[in-house]
């Protein structure tokens, strides 16, 4: 009987032992193999694993997957116009190096979520000090969250810790100057349109005067080759007027005349003249003969209507 009781305790304690060497790795966890306090063995691989019973050895286990610091109420910082701001941010980050971060924290991962919490503030505060409202708020906010990024990166890598990502999700100003900056900002963006509007005048009354002086250039350039062009028409004109005259003299007064009769005549007006005037003569007498001897040149006379 006590040989039984002897084989089952005995049982009993190589189970114990033996349940005390084997230990399970979680893909989702890193495992720290201590001996005597020191550490001896980092395990990131899951599955089944061997260690010394304790005391000789033991386990601790960090997560490996992505942590968040998400503050539950929005920080107060002063921007370069001693203006306050109420800034709601998170961060994302995970262990990398496990030696290092036990060192730093022994493994607790709420000691960590603190000093990255005051780091980060720090770094925010430096960067809001030195920019204003409008900057933080619209035009540099991108790079405020890139420079704070890289701060908290440099000390992190000390911790054992990598910073995946670090993101503004508000960013407020107190209800009390809300007011007064927004109408600032709103005479600086009402001074920068008239500005664009009067630059823009100015280069439309510029564009309509060249434009202008253009025009005048290309009339009068059209003008001089018109007169031009009629001056050599008229020189052309009176040269074979004055060559048909000298060639007969008898049918130049009389194409002279019929180009009279056209035109006080053929509009249908009523003339008024003595018929026995010149002007009627090439009618009376196509020889063009006038009384009194040689022909002459006819004139149009006056018309009545």
């Amino acid at each position: 009987m006590n040989r039984i009781i002897a084989l089952v305790v005995a049982v009993l304690v190589v189970l114990f032992v033996g349940s005390s060497m084997i230990f399970v790795v979680d893909q989702r966890k890193y495992a720290i193999v201590f001996a005597f306090g020191e550490v001896k063995q980092i395990i990131s691989a899951p599955g089944l694993h061997l260690k010394a019973p304790p005391p000789f050895q033991n386990v601790i286990y960090m997560d490996k997957r992505i942590q968040t610091i998400d503050n539950p109420e929005a920080d107060r910082y002063i921007t370069a116009e001693k203006k306050n701001l109420l800034v709601d941010l998170f961060v994302k980050w995970r262990i990398v190096d496990p030696r290092k971060f036990y060192i730093s924290f022994r493994g607790d991962a709420s000691l960590a979520q603190d000093r990255l919490t005051q780091v980060i503030r720090a770094a925010l505060n430096e960067e809001f000090t030195k920019r204003t409202v409008s900057e933080v708020v619209s035009n540099e906010r991108e790079v405020v969250m890139q420079a704070v990024r890289k701060k908290v990166e440099r000390d992190a890598s000390n911790l054992g810790i990598d910073i995946v990502d670090v993101r503004l999700r508000r960013v407020d100003l107190l209800e009390n100057i809300s007011e007064s900056v927004y109408q600032r900002m709103k005479a600086e963006r009402q001074q920068v349109a008239n500005e664009q509007r009067s630059t823009g005048a100015a280069e439309a009354e510029r564009i309509r005067a060249d434009a202008d002086k253009q025009r005048e250039v290309v009339i009068a350039e059209a003008y001089k080759q018109a007169q031009e062009i009629k001056g050599d028409g008229d020189a052309k004109a009176a040269a074979i007027y004055a060559n048909a005259f000298g060639r007969d003299p008898q049918f130049y007064a009389f194409y002279q005349s019929l180009e009279a009769y056209r035109r006080s005549i053929g509009n249908g007006d009523i003339v008024v003249a003595d018929p026995n005037s010149e002007f009627f003569r090439f009618m009376k007498n196509p020889a063009g003969a006038a009384v009194g001897g040689a022909a002459a040149t006819p004139a149009a006379p006056g018309r009545r209507h």
